[in-house]
């Protein structure tokens, strides 16, 4: 079973920056995409940004140019970079492993953008 655990996430006023880290329990090379979703407040989750085995990343249009995937096979863990954060990023951010056809999730973390 692949454990996900998410952490960075926090309280930060509009404007600022936050970076989440998702650390997996499998070997990097396993996972062929590493996605992020988030769940606002009182809505359904939704897909934010992902990053491929090639390095290839994708971002939803409200987040382009402000958030950055990267990945760092050496320790096992993505990164969301989060910068210039507004009060609409407020949210449970989770990260999402593809391997092969198998789906995993980890726990989520909090961020929460004060205006």
């Amino acid at each position: 079973q692949v454990q996900l655990v998410e952490s960075g996430g926090g309280l930060v006023q509009a404007g600022g920056s936050l970076t989440l880290s998702c650390t997996t329990s499998t070997n990097m090379a396993s996972i062929n995409v590493m996605a992020w979703h988030r769940q606002p407040p009182g809505k359904p989750r939704e897909w934010v940004a992902e990053v491929s085995d090639s390095n290839t990343s994708i971002y939803k249009a409200a987040v382009k140019g402000r958030f950055t995937v990267s990945r760092d096979n050496a320790k096992n863990t993505f990164y969301l970079q989060m910068t210039n954060l507004k009060p609409e990023d407020t949210a449970v951010y989770y990260c999402n492993a593809h391997i092969s056809a198998s789906r995993y999730w980890g726990q989520g973390t909090q961020v929460t953008v004060s205006s």
